[in-house]
């Protein structure tokens, strides 16, 4: 393990966290629970070897390097990676607690059928995506990076029932995570996108009868599984306009979906948060 001060921080840890995990320990003799923990790191540190790199702080000796961080509890735990803080825990963890922390963040052979996929999806072939998905999670069952992306998939592939079987069997972590959430919100539309007609059609029916509840509702929610969000927003406003007691509610319960799957960061979240208020009060 590497014992880590002001001069060689950045370098050992924040810029090595872009190339592996970093896990830093701050620490202090007078301190108990920091001896009980310290021959759990030495095996951690043994276990993963080159994929993870273990760094001590001796907070006595590195004081302006422990207030420049924020350190009040020893010993404090913090996992570092691509230059940011992932984790952080207070106190003696046991071994399975801080080996479940760090497996979550190993780069891992895996991760690169994730980047491949992806890219594949962006260019509109999820079909293949899919495939090789399921295949890097039938090979590396335990990574946790891959489930929630081939849920997604299969929404967009108009497979409900897969990604409603794949999500209820994940662990809660996954499935109470943001992007877990919002995968939730969507596979009330994912049903609805899966049964409904292609999107030419239903826009036909809307432009003789501009009315039709049923109709706009199916297209929100085919635009919001497909990620035309901007359409998606102005169906459901719509809608919400018109027919406000639809499905109950389910215009409202639509923007809300749109509006997980942009962030909150996104400008357009404010813009029709604030028209969905006015349109409800």
């Amino acid at each position: 393990m590497l014992e880590l001060n002001e001069s060689n921080f950045e370098p050992a840890v924040v810029q090595k966290s872009h190339e592996v995990p970093v896990l830093v320990d701050f620490w202090a003799d007078w301190c108990a629970p920091c001896k009980m923990i310290a021959p759990v790191l030495e095996q951690l540190a043994n276990d993963y070897g080159e994929r993870l790199q273990i760094g001590k702080v001796n907070t006595d000796q590195e004081r302006h390097l422990a207030e420049q961080h924020g350190i009040r509890s020893l010993p404090t735990l913090r996992l570092y990676r691509n230059g940011e803080v992932v984790e952080e825990v207070l106190g003696a963890q046991p071994e399975s607690v801080l080996r479940k922390l760090i497996d979550a963040h190993l780069v891992r052979t895996s991760d690169s059928h994730l980047e491949q996929a992806l890219a594949l999806a962006a260019a509109g072939d999820h079909s293949k995506a899919v495939q090789i998905l399921e295949t890097a999670i039938a090979e590396d069952p335990d990574n946790p990076h891959l489930p929630l992306p081939l849920v997604r998939l299969y929404i967009q592939e108009r497979q409900a029932d897969k990604a409603a079987s794949l999500l209820d069997s994940l662990p809660r972590e996954l499935r109470d995570s943001d992007e877990g959430r919002s995968l939730k919100l969507l596979m009330e539309f994912a049903s609805t996108a899966a049964q409904a007609p292609d999107p030419a059609t239903l826009e036909q029916a809307l432009a003789s009868q501009p009315d039709d509840a049923e109709a706009r509702y199916r297209l929100a929610a085919l635009q919001l599984v497909d990620g035309d969000y901007d359409a998606a927003l102005e169906n459901f406003m719509e809608l919400l306009q018109k027919h406000r007691n639809f499905g109950d509610g389910a215009a409202q319960r639509g923007l809300l979906a749109v509006f997980s799957m942009l962030g909150e960061a996104d400008e357009r979240v404010a813009t029709y948060r604030r028209r969905m208020f006015a349109l409800l009060h």
